[in-house]
């Protein structure tokens, strides 16, 4: 009977933690997805500069100070639209993880209310069999 019990309290316990289980571990993905993404990102943006302080190095006379501000102008844009697209796709996973967050919460809100159902449907004949036991 003790061992029921434990196992019943076991069971119950895992199944009252299996959704914090699982929105950390959405959490720790999400978080991983984003800090690779910004790690990557960083990496494009230090080589945009570092290739734009070597240009600048290699200035010599005024033909090349042209060359070099045209092609800041370039990498300007060119950098501008990297970052569209950086802030574009952090927004794309900003919602996939809003979404997964619903999904999750409305799944274990659906889940407490199963089984808040059945806990009910199964303690309505337990008391009234106690019920009319005492009755009699």
């Amino acid at each position: 009977m003790q061992d029921k019990m434990m196992d019943a309290f076991n069971t119950q316990t895992r199944q009252m933690f299996e959704p914090m289980r699982k929105m950390n571990s959405l959490m720790l993905n999400n978080m991983e997805k984003l800090t690779q993404y910004q790690l990557e990102a960083m990496k494009r943006y230090s080589q945009m500069g570092t290739e734009r302080i070597r240009s600048a190095t290699e200035i010599k006379d005024a033909e090349s100070l042209r060359d070099f501000g045209t092609k800041q102008a370039e990498m300007m844009n060119e950098l501008s639209q990297q970052m569209q697209e950086d802030a574009r796709v952090m927004g794309e996973m900003s919602l996939q993880f809003k979404s997964e967050m619903e999904k999750l919460f409305s799944d274990a809100g659906q889940k407490m209310s199963e089984q808040a159902t059945s806990a009910v449907k199964g303690e309505q004949p337990a008391k009234a069999s106690s019920q009319s036991s005492r009755k009699n």
